[in-house]
């Protein structure tokens, strides 16, 4: 068996299955703890439905990591071979990446949501220290300071003017934390429980 799986003749279609592997496996690691605390603290329902939602979430962000691998390194592997050169290049990694992005991630769910939005955050900081590793621009000492300070800023007026457009659970927790507060009718609602 070690023969099969350590051929280079086979190496490419077993990166495939180990890649769908470690899809499964990375997604369960990260959503099950995190749908885990977030059931146990905001979701209302019986134990067997918070358990069947926590086991959906982790189903959903697991399955979709392993299709999504499966498919960009399938999609990577097919223009490798349709290439002249035999070799990938940038714009296959976009065209793969894309296609699987699209089929993968499309559908507006709560759990593609917080994958996009993650991802989205990460680009954008990659893309600054991009732009800072090829200019000679220096960033300030406070420049942390002041992107923090430039998030915070927008995010409050988004909220005051129309916190409609806030993506759901960020208008849910700004509610809590900065309307919520501004209401009690005694000692117990103002310290203890919120309502």
């Amino acid at each position: 068996m070690d023969e099969f799986i350590l051929s280079p003749q086979y190496r490419d279609i077993l990166s495939l299955v180990k890649g769908f592997r470690n899809g499964v496996v990375y997604g369960t690691k990260i959503r099950f703890p995190h749908a885990l605390v977030m059931t146990l603290l905001f979701r209302t329902g019986s134990p067997q439905q918070k358990i069947t939602a926590i086991l959906q979430a982790t189903k959903a962000h697991a399955r979709g990591l392993a299709f999504f691998v499966t498919g960009y390194k399938s999609l990577m592997l097919l223009q490798r071979y349709l290439s002249a050169t035999g070799k990938n290049t940038d714009v296959h990694t976009f065209i793969a990446g894309f296609v699987s992005g699209y089929f993968v991630f499309g559908e507006k769910t709560s759990v593609n949501q917080q994958i996009i939005l993650y991802l989205f955050s990460r680009i954008a900081m990659g893309l600054v220290n991009t732009a800072m590793k090829t200019t000679k621009f220096k960033a300030p000492p406070n420049s942390f300071a002041l992107f923090a300070a430039l998030c915070w800023g927008m995010v409050m007026v988004l909220f005051r003017r129309d916190k409609s457009v806030l993506q759901d659970s960020l208008r849910s927790s700004m509610t809590y934390l900065y309307e919520d507060s501004n209401h009690w009718s005694s000692l117990k609602t103002l310290l203890w429980h919120n309502k």
